[in-house]
């Protein structure tokens, strides 16, 4: 009898430490086996409450058919009587079963008479809290549905490297917080703006970029408004850098002459960007990198108003224009307000992608993603300092995430310029081979 007690001691003790074991080491197949059947099976059965709670519910009135006893007092004869009665009942949005995902688990909610996907974006705290995870994110494929997806645990804590992209002007720099590579496409989205504290990631993001197109056959320009410290170890790969104003304008200066070029030779081989060219005739991309973007808009005094107001304009033309003729902006500046001018707003109206790390003060936050989603700019001004490479980001796709990037050390990104230097062509021959030979991008 007692060894039978102690073996069962012995499963019982086993089944937790199995299960431990198990979630803490295969976690993937711990959630599929047996997190997500009792998370869906919770979920569905509070529903009702938790939509109660966070205000999702509407009063809907309903009719009873009900009988009514009434006595007689004479002769004690129990007469019934029939009507209808109106009565109020709390109504919740339909929803679907949870389906699982890599971080979580997602569910598609059919939305009541007036309600909109915002209704439900302005609970999203409060849902996070009624079911105890991470986050909820709200979004909306077609009228009369809303998505949520659920994290469970913040996946941007250990963000471990991932293989770099093949193809060309593509570059994987950190991970979404959905799991999913973090990618900057040049060819999909042109001009980025890149804004964040010191320490807050900005410039790990730029050693990423650094990194990851060194080995592409594109041409790197560096404006490095900190004297140099920035760009100079990488100026093995650059084929050009400038380290103040005077120089950044007459670098401005080229690259709009440089794109008046492309434009004659688009115009003349009935073109309407340099990827609709021959091979042969296309011309090589150019990727400009300005790092202190602000001081190309500082004034200590009247004196420098025109050439500010040069440069400024030199940088909107080649940020309107440059996207069909192969000339890609990355502009990074820990402070980046409206009080610069007007030259900043107009500038930001055409970097359709934006990045904004940690930031110290309110103003730039708001000018880098005021303008797209009020939630991503109160998400942007929650990232904490201990959590240095994450960002929002405005993708592609139209939405707004929370990433994080890898880190990538000077020291690896100087190794990159230094190894893949043969590839960097030279300032003058940018400015005089226009039709330097540029793989396909579908088979680079």
């Amino acid at each position: 009898m007692s060894d039978q007690y102690l073996w069962t001691l012995g499963v019982l003790a086993a089944v937790p430490a199995g299960l431990w074991a198990w979630r803490r080491w295969r976690h993937r197949s711990f959630w599929l086996v047996v997190g997500y059947p009792i998370t869906a099976i919770s979920v569905w059965a509070s529903w009702r409450r938790v939509a109660l709670g966070c205000g999702l519910t509407k009063k809907r009135h309903r009719f009873w058919f009900t009988t009514v006893p009434g006595l007689v007092a004479s002769t004690g004869v129990v007469r019934v009587r029939r009507k209808w009665q109106r009565i109020a009942v709390d109504t919740k949005p339909f929803m679907w079963l949870p389906l699982p995902t890599r971080y979580g688990w997602r569910v598609t909610l059919h939305t009541l008479e007036g309600q909109i996907p915002g209704d439900y974006a302005d609970v999203a705290e409060r849902l996070a809290h009624s079911w105890g995870v991470h986050a909820v994110r709200v979004s909306s494929d077609k009228p009369g549905r809303v998505r949520l997806s659920v994290t469970l645990r913040d996946p941007l804590v250990q963000v471990h490297e991932l293989p770099p992209s093949t193809e060309l002007l593509k570059v994987t720099v950190g991970r979404l917080e959905t799991g999913k590579p973090w990618v900057i496409d040049f060819r999909t989205v042109p001009h980025w703006l890149n804004a964040g504290a010191t320490q807050s990631g900005k410039s790990n993001l730029a050693n990423a970029l650094i990194v990851g197109l060194a080995p592409q056959p594109v041409a790197l320009v560096g404006f490095d408004l900190k004297g140099g410290v920035e760009f100079t170890p990488y100026a093995p790969r650059l084929s050009a850098l400038a380290t103040t104003r005077a120089e950044c304008g007459g670098l401005l200066d080229d690259l709009v002459a440089l794109m008046t070029d492309r434009m004659g030779v688009c115009r003349m081989a009935g073109a309407r960007n340099i990827w609709q060219l021959p091979p042969t005739m296309r011309p090589v991309p150019v990727v400009v990198l300005v790092d202190e973007l602000a001081e190309l808009y500082l004034m200590a005094d009247k004196s420098e108003k025109d050439e500010i107001a040069k440069t400024s304009t030199a940088l909107l033309r080649v940020a309107q224009l440059g996207r069909a003729f192969g000339i890609y902006l990355f502009c990074c500046g820990q402070r980046i307000g409206s009080d610069l001018g007007p030259g900043v707003t107009a500038l930001r109206a055409q970097c359709s992608g934006r990045i904004c790390h940690r930031v110290n003060d309110p103003e730039t936050a708001t000018m880098t993603l005021g303008d797209l989603d009020p939630a991503a700019l109160d998400s942007a001004r929650a990232i904490a300092p201990e959590t240095p490479g994450v960002a929002i980001v405005a993708s592609q796709d139209g939405q707004w995430y929370r990433a994080r990037s890898f880190y990538v050390s000077e020291e690896t990104a100087e190794h990159a310029a230094t190894a893949y230097a043969d590839l960097a062509p030279t300032w003058a021959d940018v400015m005089t081979a226009q039709h330097q030979h540029t793989p396909d991008p579908q088979t680079a």
